[in-house]
């Protein structure tokens, strides 16, 4: 699961409490298993330009947009693998391309000092650079992830994120994560992934537990919060 490249699904966000983490778990144990990254502090490097123009129009909810990141699962030495993700989304179709690379090359060509591998997904990814120019790490993002896969084959899958926090200092995957909190303490962000419709058993907790789907980008909330601070010229961290 952890080295699939390509992805093509739909994803659900819903932020909820504890106590309704807790119900939608005992509900989803006779059906999900978590995968091979189960517990994972997931580190982001977002990349954009100066002005923020990939996160600015996103955030205007436009047919198609894009984002382009490093991830880590934990803190990533000069030679320990992360991924180069470049997401898309068409209407409600999250499309998702990735290579993986040593952390030093990584960065080394999102800056332009090497080249991207010669592939379908490095030629994509080489693309956004060249027509951006000016993208450069612009945000840290964090979070601890839960992750569950569909036992039966299936590619439903759940993730629980919490403790999300951002910065704008320390641009680098072997820091520690810390930074600016984006939920409140006993919240709780659960996405479900799936190329179809959600399983009965799932809708059922959801109404049950009166959880509701939500529209939240770990990004595009950072940014919104960067923006208010910087213009109440305030510290951004505590």
């Amino acid at each position: 699961m952890g080295n699939q490249m390509v992805f093509q699904r739909y994803e659900i966000k819903y932020l909820m409490d504890r106590r309704q983490r807790d119900a939608v778990l005992r509900a989803m144990e006779p059906y999900m298993s978590m995968d091979e990254y189960g517990h994972s502090s997931i580190r982001n490097i977002y990349y954009d330009t100066p002005n923020f123009r990939l996160i600015r129009e996103s955030l205007e909810k436009p047919v198609y947009k894009e984002k382009l990141r490093v991830r880590g699962y934990g803190p990533a030495a000069a030679g320990d693998p992360v991924f180069v993700e470049l997401k898309k989304k068409y209407r409600d179709v999250v499309y998702k391309r990735r290579i993986s690379l040593p952390q030093a090359q990584a960065e080394a060509c999102l800056s332009g000092k090497m080249h991207l591998p010669d592939s379908q997904i490095g030629r994509e990814i080489a693309y956004v650079l060249d027509f951006y120019r000016e993208l450069a790490p612009a945000v840290f993002l964090s979070y601890e992830r839960e992750a569950f896969f569909e036992r039966d084959g299936g590619d439903f899958r759940v993730t629980f994120d919490e403790n999300i926090r951002y910065r704008r200092t320390e641009l680098t995957l072997d820091s520690d994560a810390w930074g600016t909190p984006l939920l409140k303490p006993d919240q709780v962000l659960m996405e479900l992934k799936a190329s179809g419709a959600l399983p009965l058993w799932m809708v059922r907790v959801l109404s049950q537990q009166k959880i509701y789907k939500t529209s939240f980008s770990k990004y595009g909330t950072a940014y919104q919060d960067i923006f208010l601070t910087e213009r109440k010229g305030v510290r951004q961290y505590a």
